[in-house]
């Protein structure tokens, strides 16, 4: 009908586009740098691993110029000191997935034995014997070998990665000098851009460097405990807890998986059970107790948000992706929501709940309270309505 479309608001702009188009547009857009960035995994990993190492140290190095030690040395010593950490934690998981590939081969008879209760049990709930088989085949010790080596790309792949970050770590830091000058800068055109960077640079320095430290707290109590239980490959599980633990909702269950299989095959239940035990309480300390007080308000992500974000990071640019999934989902928001004011009232939806706590209340509040007068009014309801049959 003529005026309906000027009766449901304001006219459309000449030449511009439908709201439809605009959202298939993004979408359209957000598909094509996805598989962009999948494309160039190999370097947009181990370069954002770089840019998040580097927000990290800079601190440290403002620390020891302020302290009198000159830039070019202070520079350099937060490099160094940044990159041997890495480059220590590389060597340590290096010699545990060679402990593992020799600890693998002597279960090969209980592995190859739990294959096959396990492919008799499903043909027994009516999964067909090729599936069942083939299921089986995937847990093959040679196999398992295989998964961990594509998932670390091999030793030319770690080279490679060791590389650019290192380059990366000397630029960006020798970069970081004009930082300040360069936001000033940019603060003039841009001010609400510049305020999302300095609030996403402080937030992720505080989330990674409390994940780190609570991280390796747990993967060290839970190495402590398979050796005191005799679990086999001790040393690579409590790696493998530290770096699920920078996996948010799904990493606790990567890191107990394999320590409760061999726990299971080297000393049986009652293995299993204090294995799973143990990891229970070290992980509802240290991630649900200790974490959420400590790093307090620098993520405020959903937990749906969170648990996507590690699926399509991980999807994107593999492992590190997954590890990273926190980092770049807040360099998402700072970009496309924070840096642009009209936004800015979505950011409740994508967490940022504080000021609608508040609002759950009322609301909260005000259906307990209607709830209450309904209550109130049912017996008067009811003698109105025995009234009215009389």
């Amino acid at each position: 009908m003529p005026g309906t479309d000027d009766a449901a608001g304001p006219p459309r702009a000449a030449g511009a586009l439908p709201r439809a188009s605009i959202l298939l547009l993004g979408v359209a857009g957000a598909v094509v740098v996805a598989f962009g960035l999948a494309a160039a995994s190999s370097v947009v990993a181990p370069a954002f691993l770089a840019l998040v190492l580097t927000i990290c140290v800079h601190p440290v190095r403002i620390a020891l110029i302020r302290g009198g030690v000159p830039v070019g040395l202070a520079t350099g010593g937060a490099i160094v000191a940044v990159f041997g950490l890495l480059a220590g934690f590389v060597a340590t998981l290096v010699f545990a997935l060679a402990q593992f590939t020799t600890l693998l081969p002597q279960y090969t008879p209980e592995i190859q034995a739990a294959a096959a209760n396990i492919g008799d049990a499903l043909e027994g709930i009516g999964i067909g014997a090729t599936q069942a088989q083939a299921i089986v085949d995937g847990l093959e010790p040679s196999r398992v070998i295989e998964l961990v080596a594509s998932l670390l790309g091999g030793v030319a792949g770690i080279t490679f990665s060791l590389v650019v970050i290192l380059t990366l770590l000397i630029l960006m830091a020798m970069d970081g000098t004009y930082a300040p000058a360069i936001l000033s800068q940019l603060r003039l055109r841009r001010a609400a851009l510049v305020d999302s960077l300095v609030v996403y640079t402080r937030n992720v320095r505080r989330y990674m460097v409390v994940t780190t430290g609570l991280g390796a707290a747990q993967g060290v109590l839970n190495w402590l405990a398979l050796l005191i239980l005799q679990v086999p490959g001790a040393l690579l599980w409590g790696v493998l807890s530290f770096i699920c633990s920078f996996i948010p909702n799904i990493g606790y269950f990567i890191a107990i998986v394999p320590p409760l299989v061999f726990g299971f095959l080297s000393g049986g239940w009652p293995t299993l059970i204090a294995v799973l035990v143990v990891y229970g309480i070290v992980n509802a300390v240290v991630q649900s107790i200790v974490q959420p007080k400590v790093v307090g308000g620098a993520v405020r992500l959903s937990e749906t948000i969170t648990f996507v974000s590690v699926l399509f990071w991980a999807l994107v640019i593999g492992p590190v992706g997954a590890v990273l999934a926190v980092p770049l989902t807040l360099l998402v928001r700072a970009v496309l929501l924070d840096a642009d004011p009209a936004l800015s009232w979505w950011r409740p939806a994508t967490g940022d709940v504080e000021e609608t706590k508040g609002i759950a209340a009322e609301l909260s509040a005000q259906a307990r309270a209607q709830a209450k007068a309904d209550r109130a009014a049912r017996p008067e309801r009811r003698r109105a309505a025995r009234a009215s049959r009389a």
